[in-house]
């Protein structure tokens, strides 16, 4: 059994991150169903009921998201940018909550700390989190100046005198 991830301590943003899209996968699955059946209930309830059930399946992903983030022993996993847009998608079918947490996500996902956590979870070096000291800058020596070139050759008659 690897223990390299059993060690690892999870940053407090990275279960905010967890909890807030647990939360926010049942409230779109909760919204989903609801909008799905009011949708059945009208009359034209079949032409809107694909739209109805995008907020279901956005709902899965993030209950799936979340246990992830949540297993223990820590599975390696990406940040998923892909559903905290989904999330302020949501917005367009009235989920004003679900684009709230997108919008944490993706704010909590550019944190230093969240990045090296999810670097070191994947394996994945990081130059950003290592500090490499800087040559020190050595001056070049002065160098000898050159002798000064004639002006004017001399012509081969000047030389036989």
């Amino acid at each position: 059994m690897n223990t390299q991830y059993n060690t690892q301590e999870k940053p407090t943003l990275v279960n905010v991150i967890a909890w807030m899209t647990l939360a926010s996968g049942v409230t779109n699955l909760i919204w989903g169903v609801a909008a799905s059946g009011a949708a059945l209930a009208t009359v034209v309830g079949i032409v809107c009921l694909p739209f109805t059930i995008l907020p279901t399946i956005l709902g899965v992903f993030e209950l799936v998201y979340a246990a992830k983030l949540f297993s223990n022993p820590v599975q390696p996993v990406q940040p998923s940018t892909n559903i905290a847009v989904f999330e302020i998608a949501s917005v367009l079918t009235g989920n004003v909550f679900s684009m709230v947490v997108g919008i944490l996500a993706l704010v909590f996902y550019n944190d230093t700390i969240v990045k090296d956590y999810f670097a070191r979870l994947n394996g994945i070096f990081t130059p950003a989190t290592s500090i490499v000291p800087a040559a020190p800058i050595v001056p070049e020596p002065p160098q000898p100046p050159e002798p000064p070139a004639e002006e004017f050759p001399s012509s081969p008659s000047d030389k036989t005198s």
